[in-house]
């Protein structure tokens, strides 16, 4: 009995072990991704060269970001040829869609840069979009949603039927409002629509200054909705229907960049959040090691980009379809 009970012991001890040495393991596998990735990241920006054009990606939720900034100022100081910047973004903060924007204007006061839709350029994607002179989108491509958002949650009749009651004393009555702790005032609700009001006629403005627009034009495409690239086309949202191969043709015809330079990535470096491919390879390694609960939660990309929304502040240039989040 004894000598069983020494096995049972023996094999406890084994398997705890096992189990370290897997996570550690595991860890120190992804702490190696993770480097090599940070490493690929920063050092690919260093490959544009002269005689190559430099091709730019902007995807996702546009916030502001002074790394991607500083990563495209020193894409003006490099010997690109020209840029090609793609776009597949639903958009994002007013304040970092402008930042962006003005930092593709001083790029391409340096550069000759054309823009590429790949899927999506709304909303705050479209400012990023209008900072080049000539815009390509697949027919497919969705383009517009030129408005402005301004969203919070009222939970006021929640917490009357939990009886909760948040006291609040502030210096005047639009202090922090609104809060959503309480019914918002029509003071408060005149004040968010001014706000809103003046970012849109902002956001109208630089549409018709950049796309050459009337006023029945803009009228027409500044609803808030969205346009398929053929639509677009004909709205004078964009110039051309087309893809990369476009994009270089129109370099080398109207800006005398010459014929068959390579385009290489350039990489705005970003944040460890937005690296879809050490989640994957993150994933792949924790199955690998038998720890495929953990895997399974990693490859839940969606809650991440929820939280990403969420954790958006101020006003949004920000394609938002129902059903979406």
């Amino acid at each position: 009995m004894s000598l069983d009970s020494d096995v049972i012991v023996d094999r406890r001890r084994i398997r705890r072990k096992l189990t370290f040495w897997r996570v550690a393991a595991a860890v120190v596998a992804i702490a190696a991704v993770v480097g090599v990735g940070v490493i690929a990241a920063g050092g690919r920006s260093s490959l544009t060269t002269a005689g190559s054009i430099a091709r730019v990606n902007i995807e996702g939720l546009i916030r502001s970001d002074h790394d991607r900034v500083e990563a495209l100022e020193r894409l003006e100081k490099s010997q690109a040829a020209a840029v090609i910047v793609h776009i597949n973004s639903p958009g994002g903060t007013t304040a970092g869609s402008e930042q962006l924007y003005d930092a593709l204007t001083r790029l391409k006061a340096k550069k000759p840069l054309v823009v590429v839709v790949e899927g999506l350029a709304a909303s705050g994607g479209y400012i990023t979009a209008i900072a080049a002179d000539h815009i390509i989108a697949q027919q497919s491509s969705l383009v517009g949603s030129i408005g402005v958002l301004f969203q919070f949650p009222n939970v006021s009749e929640l917490l009357k039927t939990v009886g909760v009651k948040v006291e609040e004393i502030k210096s005047s009555p639009l202090k922090a409002a609104p809060n959503g702790f309480e019914p918002t005032s029509p003071e408060a609700r005149a004040a968010i629509d001014a706000l809103v009001r003046d970012s849109y006629a902002w956001f109208r403005g630089l549409v018709k200054e950049r796309r050459g627009m009337d006023d029945a034009l803009l009228e027409k495409v500044a609803d808030g909705r969205v346009f398929t690239g053929r639509q677009a086309v004909e709205l004078k949202l964009v110039d051309q229907l087309g893809d990369e191969k476009a994009a270089v043709a129109w370099l080398v015809q109207e800006k005398k960049i010459k014929s068959g330079l390579p385009v290489r990535d350039y990489k705005l470096n970003p944040r460890f959040g937005d690296l879809t491919f050490l989640r994957t390879a993150a994933s792949v390694t924790l199955d690998a090691f038998g720890l495929s609960g953990i895997a399974r939660r990693i490859e839940q990309a969606g809650l991440v980009q929820a939280v990403d929304r969420l954790g958006m502040d101020g006003m949004l240039a920000l394609w938002q379809p129902t059903g979406s989040n």
